[in-house]
């Protein structure tokens, strides 16, 4: 747009993106309207401007506002890589690479490098592509968590939202993947996969809770789609594989007596270890009747836990968690 003083300006160029959304005249009365905005106003007219009804003059600017093409919202992208390494004995951040709406934060912690992941878009919906890669060097020990749950909302039609997630842990290694739960919202549409290669001699702890609608808020998924998938790969071998799939009524899909039992939340949690059978029995002991723990190989642990709602599955996760992390447990598990 030029300037009326010469040139083009910043504030000229203000002016035009207002006008061509709003079709109002430039509050600098010295401006003229943009090229766009001219041609939206015309259009404006000849269309629905003025449709004479009982002698009275009526503007079509709803109208016209919903004759104008569909734009899709924006959508959130995010990208977070993280790497650490053993140094003189402890662990140490060794990269960091942070993009769109993923951020993290590093809480101090001795020996170990810990990680609080955020999404700054605030959750996931139709068409979000979020993705992390992690990777814990010889020698390491690197645990991620998030600073809350993480929450999939209704989808606008579209793509589903996508969550990545890569681990990589070396030999004599440790990662911990400790998120919170993720909670499913009515018409959400979230499909999301974890690929976790071990080295011979590397540890992992991992843990994915999920909450199908807050029951205390009366919220029941009839319409909703969940996808998830976990691969473990030990030295390039398959280790674990475990796929689910949610689609339509899943609140009624769960009421069923050999899927959920009527069940609003749930876990799944692996422990890759040489002393994972060590563990087999006291976590047994501690778990409901919902819940159970078996041993897939010698050092892969693997527990799958049914809950009411978000509560009861935390207060049967914690003790887990506690005795699997030798009791440091991330400090927003707690809050």
């Amino acid at each position: 747009m030029a300037n009326p003083r010469g040139g083009n300006s910043a504030p000229a160029r203000k002016h035009a993106r207002i006008l061509c959304i709003c079709l109002r005249p430039c509050r600098n009365r010295r401006q003229p309207l943009c090229r766009g905005a001219a041609k939206r106003r015309k259009l404006w007219q000849s269309r629905f401007g003025r449709a004479q009804q009982g002698g009275t003059t009526r503007t079509g600017r709803a109208a016209i506002l919903h004759q104008l093409p569909y734009v899709a919202p924006p959508r959130a992208r995010g990208a977070l890589r993280i790497a650490a390494r053993a140094k003189g004995g402890t662990s140490r951040l060794s990269l960091l690479r942070q993009e769109g709406a993923l951020r993290a934060l590093f809480p101090r912690r001795a020996g170990v490098v810990e990680a609080v992941t955020l999404n700054t878009s605030g959750g996931a919906t139709g068409g979000d592509s979020l993705a992390i890669e992690a990777e814990a060097g010889p020698g390491a020990h690197l645990r991620l968590t998030t600073q809350a749950a993480e929450r999939a909302y209704l989808s606008s039609g579209g793509p589903a939202a996508e969550i990545r997630n890569r681990l990589t842990v070396a030999p004599g290694a440790r990662l911990d993947w400790l998120p919170q739960e993720t909670i499913l919202y009515e018409g959400c549409d979230l499909d999301r996969r974890l690929t976790l290669d071990l080295a011979p001699g590397a540890r992992a702890l991992i843990v994915e809770p999920v909450i199908f609608g807050r029951a205390a808020m009366g919220e029941r998924l009839r319409d909703a789609r969940f996808r998830d998938r976990i691969e473990i790969r030990r030295d390039g071998m398959p280790l674990y594989l475990d796929a689910q799939r949610f689609s339509g009524d899943v609140t009624a899909h769960l009421a069923r007596p050999a899927v959920a039992s009527g069940a609003g939340a749930m876990a799944g949690l692996i422990f890759a270890a040489p002393e994972a059978e060590a563990h087999l029995t006291p976590i047994r002991a501690a778990l409901p009747a919902t819940a159970g723990a078996s041993l897939r190989a010698p050092d892969l642990l693997v527990l799958r836990l049914l809950a009411e709602d978000g509560f009861a599955l935390r207060a049967a996760l914690l003790p887990v968690l506690d005795r699997l992390t030798d009791g440091t447990l991330p400090a927003s598990w707690r809050l």
